[in-house]
């Protein structure tokens, strides 16, 4: 499904585009210091970093000093490109309205105790029937997280989260994938259990990309890190491609390099070796 590209790698890279969870962060969600130290030499050098992640925009501001002088964050799958230092989403894409009710109704017909939750560039929005261990933590989003019926949602849905505890969750994913078809596309972040729907066409690698094309940025000067299945088109379409050892299947299989993994510090022995 996802090819590698006919672009031939750089040894030097102009960009670094990494995810975050089980990727450039530890399993306590922080940055470390070697890794810390690693990007800040890719900014020594000229090296441009970027952050693009499942996380919603929020998620990113405990990482601000870490993002780099462009100051932005790809979020949500590529849904959002969020401006740190402003707090401010600056670019949404979002599913259309009359796909997100078809997408309800046909989910929740197949899985009557399904629960949903939108990200939107104000915040979340929890469903009544949402059951999942990250309700807890969105009582302290800062905006407050909207509840309510999910079919009350309104404005940009920039990505629709579907849960549904009582089955695995690569059943659950997949089958999520052949009920939403061309309407969305369905990631699995690993995020307890989650099928993440976006909108169509629209991947962390669309965003990445326009993220570059704006920039005069060929894919052959990306260097990417991932783990998980949602990394899948990213790590395709960079110049160079790199799995965490600690990651999916999928992705190592694909990669072009297993690096150690996120508790090891892959990522910043990587970058440690850029001259």
């Amino acid at each position: 499904m996802f090819s590698r590209g006919r672009t031939t790698p750089v040894e030097r890279p102009r960009v670094v585009a990494t995810d975050l969870d089980g990727t450039l962060l530890d399993s306590r969600g922080a940055v470390s210091a070697r890794t810390q130290s690693a990007l800040q030499r890719m900014w020594d050098l000229g090296i441009e970093t970027v952050f693009v992640t499942a996380r919603p925009p929020r998620w990113i501001d405990p990482l601000a000093e870490h993002v780099g002088g462009h100051g932005v964050a790809i979020c949500a799958n590529g849904a959002f490109v969020y401006d740190v230092e402003a707090r401010r989403v600056v670019e949404a894409v979002g599913l259309p309205s009359g796909s997100l009710s078809g997408i309800v109704a046909d989910v929740r017909a197949a899985y009557p105790g399904v629960g949903f939750a939108a990200e939107r560039p104000e915040g979340m929005h929890l469903d009544p029937a949402y059951r999942s261990p990250m309700v807890d933590l969105h009582a302290h989003d800062d905006p407050p997280a909207a509840r309510g019926p999910i079919e009350s949602v309104r404005g940009v849905v920039g990505k629709l989260l579907a849960r549904c505890p009582e089955v695995p969750d690569v059943e659950f994913v997949e089958s999520v994938a052949t009920i939403v078809a061309d309407r969305g596309i369905v990631a699995y972040s690993g995020a307890g259990g989650l099928a993440e729907i976006g909108p169509p066409g629209v991947t962390k690698a669309t965003a990445l990309e326009r993220w570059c094309r704006e920039r005069s940025i060929d894919a052959a000067q990306v260097w990417a890190f991932g783990d998980m299945p949602n990394d899948l088109p990213m790590l395709a379409w960079a110049g160079r491609s790199f799995a965490m050892r600690s990651g999916h299947e999928e992705v190592r299989d694909l990669a072009d390099a297993v690096c150690a993994g996120n508790d090891d510090d892959g990522v910043a022995r990587v970058l440690e070796a850029i001259r």
